[in-house]
């Protein structure tokens, strides 16, 4: 491995898609190299350098997760006991739900209700407390345990979980129990701390080429659990050579037991044919490619995007930080893909659509919805099409004016084989993805597994059922 290679690719890759700046690190063997392209603003523009923070979303996932096993690791947690053992003034909509539901539940999405819940509950210390008060507002969708469907409002009860059993804010436990020990001197969730140092703002990309910056800067505390950090790619290769290490931390002190940082990266649920990959750990999501196990977390957030890959028996780690979207993903994983074909032997190949004509396809038209987004799904010639729009409480969240999806290119999907409901991105930033419809009981489309989440479908398009 030389110096360059890591540079020439990212730089190649962000000039292309026009992403005005990145920061990447790899680590093969414990070897390492670090690249670094662009700008941390079109507006007010800084050279991106290696301290530079990048905001690295629901990768913190991961981060809420090992922290809560040092607890189950002190004897505090057990992961099947009940969320309400914890959380006692949790409320929700099904009865059932919250008698079933497990601290797994959380950290593995199975809890079932919609994922997406984001409101802002405030700035001060009480705001995840305030926020577990709210969950009794939204939708049960699936049983308990019984689907895979990203959830970023389980990792936000969980991070409440580690509130209440540590005595303080999730912030500052997560700096006590992870951060601190393991050096990660990077790596905040507060402005103030980010506004003194060198740091990206997130960037839109429209349809016609330009480049925006996106406002506000980053979203509620609530979301802190789920993915509310800013960090850099160095900080973020430490936590993958931490995960793949026995459990001790730098100064050779055990955080945990390598059983249970092992117990991360084993399968807890399936999903295989969705986005997420095969199979999700304990917030690790997990895939096997060319039978080497692929260990990885993205992140998105207000303009940004980020990536970790790990491949622990290839002793690989790759991670990319990006602040433009949605060409910052595709970035992303062109340098991932890159690294995982030189150095682990995976060739990560988008698969090629099935035929199926427009008559077939019909089924598969109508109007999916999740908490915070709807989904069209029409029929052109063969191959489907979704257009995506955030819900009016979800745009205003993100910060979107009202006419900043109008123009967005709609999604091109290619179901997989000559039956069966698999598909695959075909084109686009999002080409790749994968995702499948689910039927119910009687064989009839009732969702879509979309973006990892699933989308229930609430009704037929005007243009549903016919070929355009």
């Amino acid at each position: 491995m030389t110096s360059d290679e890591l540079a020439d690719v990212l730089s190649t890759a962000a000039t292309e898609l026009a992403v005005p700046g990145a920061s990447a690190a790899l680590s093969v063997g414990g070897v390492e190299q670090y690249a670094v392209h662009g700008v941390t603003s079109a507006e007010n523009p800084l050279p991106v350098d290696r301290s530079t923070l990048f905001q690295s979303g629901s990768i913190g996932k991961t981060f809420t997760s090992t922290a809560l096993l040092r607890l189950v690791e002190r004897g505090q947690l057990d992961l099947d006991a009940p969320v309400r053992r914890y959380l006692p003034t949790l409320r929700l909509k099904d009865p059932a739900a919250l008698e079933a539901a497990t601290v797994l539940h959380l950290l593995n999405h199975t809890a079932g209700w919609d994922g997406d819940f984001l409101i802002n509950t405030g700035e001060g210390d009480d705001a995840l407390e305030r926020y577990v008060e709210r969950v009794i507002e939204i939708d049960q969708v699936t049983p308990v345990g019984q689907t895979v469907s990203y959830n970023n409002t389980s990792l936000v009860l969980a991070g409440r979980i580690l509130e209440v059993l540590t005595g303080t804010t999730y912030e500052a436990a997560l700096h006590d129990l992870v951060l601190a020990p393991l050096g990660l001197d990077e790596t905040f969730f507060f402005a103030n701390d980010v506004m003194t140092r060198r740091f990206a703002v997130g960037h839109q990309r429209h349809p016609d080429g330009r480049v925006t910056v996106m406002r506000p800067w980053t979203s509620a505390r609530s979301g802190n659990p789920a993915g509310g950090m800013s960090t850099t790619s160095t900080d973020l290769l430490r936590w993958g050579r931490f995960h793949l290490g026995d459990g001790r931390a730098p100064d050779g002190r055990r955080l945990l037991s390598a059983v249970l940082l092992q117990r991360m990266q084993q399968p807890t649920a399936d999903m295989r044919g969705s986005a997420l990959g095969d199979y999700v750990g304990i917030s690790w999501l997990l895939r096997d490619a060319g039978g080497v196990r692929v260990v990885a977390h993205g992140g998105t957030t207000l303009g940004q995007h980020s990536e970790l890959v790990l491949v622990p028996e290839k002793e690989l780690i790759v991670t990319c930080l990006t602040n433009c979207s949605p060409n910052g993903a595709e970035l992303n994983r062109a340098v991932s893909r890159w690294a995982l074909r030189v150095f682990a032997g995976v060739n990560d190949a988008t698969p090629e659509p099935g035929q199926r004509s427009g008559e077939a396809l019909a089924e598969y038209a109508g109007v999916f919805e999740t908490v915070a987004v709807t989904c069209t799904i029409d029929v052109e010639g063969e191959r489907l099409l979704v257009r995506a729009r955030s819900k009016p409480e979800m745009a205003k969240e993100l910060g979107f004016e009202e006419d900043d999806e109008d123009d967005d290119e709609p999604i091109p999907l290619g179901l997989l084989g000559e039956d069966g409901d698999a598909y695959v991105v075909v084109d686009g930033p999002a080409k790749g993805m994968r995702g499948y419809f689910e039927r119910d009981a009687d064989g009839a489309v009732r969702g879509v597994h979309i973006g990892g989440r699933l989308a229930r479908r609430v009704a037929q398009p005007a243009t549903a059922g016919s070929a355009r």
